[in-house]
C-alpha cells in the first residue's frame, strides 16, 4: 500500500490570497523573513483579509536562509506567549520550513528537536493550531510537503525533519506574487523546482500520481524558466505553478543525491540552496544514469529531445541543464562559485559522509558509498567527467 498527502486544500492562481478574508481562527502568527514582505506590501494585505475575517494578527520576523533550530525554539516561545490557533509561513522556503518546525515544539514544548529529526516520528499536531502556508518565490514548494529543513548552527548540517504531520492544512500559491522577484532568486528557485520534479520522477519510491506532477512540472519550467528569468509576467505565474507541482511530487516520492548533497554544503560553503542544485544536477544524472538511463531518457522523450539511443537522450537532458544554467548566468561548478580549493579539500570528508547520510539518499535510483560520494563532489568542483 502506498500513501499520497497534500494539503487539504490549495488556493492558486491571481489573488488566491482572498480566500483568507473567509478562514476559521481567532489569533493567527504570521511567520516572515527579512521586512521586505511589510515593505512591498504583502504582509499587510494578509493582515488586512485575517481582519475581514476577525482574526489578530502578530508578526514573527527575522528568519534567516538556513533556518537553525535556536531560531526555531525562539519562534516556538514567541507563539506560546501569543497562543495562536493559526500559523501562516509567508515567504520562501526557509520562513515556511521554520514555522512548520515551531509549531512542533509549540504543541509539544517538551519534545526534543533530535526526536523530531528522525523521519515519521512527530506526534499527533492540530492540538492547538493548524498551518497555512503562503510562498513567495517560485522553487521550494514547501507549502505542499512534509518536510522542514532545519540548520544544526552548531555544525551547519542541514536536516530534513519529515513527517506527514507538518503538510500544511492549506497552502495559498498566489501568483501575483512572484512579479517582483529579482533575477539571482528566480535562477536559484527554478532550478530547485526542476531538481524536485527530476529526483522525484527517478526516485525508487515513485508512482503514478507523483509521475504525472513530477512530469507536468518539468514540461512547465522547460517552457517557462529562462522566460521568467528574463522578466516574462506569464512565465513567473506558470513557474509558480509548477513548482506546486513539482513539490507535491517531491513531498511523495521523496528526493535524490541532488538534494543531499546540497543539504550538506549549503551552510559550509555559503552557497544558496538552488545554486548547489544547479551545480550539482548534471553531475548526478551522469553517476544515476549507470542505473537510470531508460527513466531519464523516458524524460528527453517527453520532451521532444534530440536522440536515437537511450544514451543520446539522457547526453540531451543534460544539456538542457547546461543550458538553462548558462541562460541564466549560473556557476557550474563550485569552483566557479567560488569556493577555494584548499576549503574544498578540507571539509570533502565531512560533506561526503553527511550527503551519504542524509535521507534523500534512500531514494536515489543508484546506491552510492562514501567514497564514490567523494569523487562525485570532485567532478563538481572541477568540472570533470562522471564515469565511474
Amino acid at each position: 500500500m502506498q500513501r499520497f498527502t497534500i494539503p487539504r486544500d490549495v488556493y492558486f492562481g491571481e489573488n488566491a490570497l482572498e480566500y483568507l478574508k473567509s478562514v476559521k481562527g481567532t489569533k493567527a502568527m504570521l511567520v516572515i523573513g527579512s521586512q521586505r514582505l511589510i515593505e512591498d506590501g504583502t504582509v499587510p494585505k494578509v493582515q488586512e483579509l485575517l481582519k475581514e475575517a476577525n482574526i489578530e494578527t502578530s508578526i514573527y520576523s527575522g528568519i534567516e536562509n538556513d533556518p537553525s533550530v535556536e531560531m526555531v525554539m525562539k519562534g516556538s516561545q514567541a507563539m506560546k506567549a501569543f497562543n495562536p490557533d493559526l500559523i501562516i509561513g509567508i515567504g520562501g522556503g526557509s520562513p515556511i520550513d521554520a514555522a512548520k518546525a515551531m509549531w512542533i515544539f509549540y504543541e509539544y514544548p517538551d519534545f526534543t528537536f533530535e526526536e523530531a529529526a528522525k523521519p515519521f516520528n512527530l506526534p499527533e499536531l492540530r492540538q492547538k493550531a493548524r498551518f497555512i502556508a503562503i510562498p513567495t518565490t517560485s522553487g521550494t514548494g514547501s507549502e505542499v510537503t512534509a518536510f522542514s529543513i532545519i540548520t544544526d548552527e552548531k555544525t551547519g548540517i542541514k536536516y530534513p525533519v519529515a513527517d506527514y504531520n507538518i503538510t500544511p492544512d492549506v497552502a495559498i500559491v498566489d501568483t501575483n506574487l512572484v512579479q517582483n522577484m529579482p533575477k539571482v532568486l528566480i535562477a536559484n528557485t527554478g532550478m530547485d523546482a526542476l531538481t524536485h520534479a527530476f529526483e522525484a520522477y527517478v526516485s525508487t519510491a515513485k508512482n503514478p500520481i507523483t509521475d504525472a506532477l513530477a512530469m507536468k512540472s518539468i514540461e512547465m519550467i522547460v517552457d517557462n524558466i529562462v522566460k521568467s528569468y528574463n522578466g516574462d509576467e506569464e512565465a513567473r505565474k506558470e513557474m509558480h505553478l509548477a513548482q506546486c507541482l513539482a513539490g507535491m511530487a517531491f513531498s511523495n516520492a521523496i528526493l535524490g543525491i541532488v538534494h543531499s548533497m546540497a543539504h550538506k554544503t549549503g551552510k559550509v560553503f555559503d552557497i544558496p540552496h538552488g545554486c548547489a542544485n544547479a551545480i550539482y544536477l548534471p553531475y548526478a544524472i551522469q553517476y544515476n544514469a549507470k542505473d537510470a538511463a531508460a527513466i531519464y531518457a523516458d524524460i528527453a522523450k517527453r520532451l521532444g529531445l534530440k536522440g536515437e539511443t537511450t544514451d543520446e537522450l539522457v547526453q540531451s537532458l543534460i544539456q538542457l541543464v547546461k543550458d538553462f544554467r548558462t541562460a541564466m548566468n549560473m556557476p557550474t561548478t563550485l569552483k566557479e562559485f567560488g569556493i577555494s580549493e584548499e576549503d574544498f579539500k578540507a571539509n570533502l570528508d565531512k560533506i561526503s559522509e553527511g550527503a551519504i547520510s542524509d535521507a534523500c539518499t534512500g531514494t536515489n535510483p543508484r546506491e552510492i558509498s562514501v567514497e564514490q560520494m567523494k569523487k562525485l563532489f570532485e567532478a563538481t568542483y572541477y568540472g570533470t567527467e562522471v564515469n565511474f
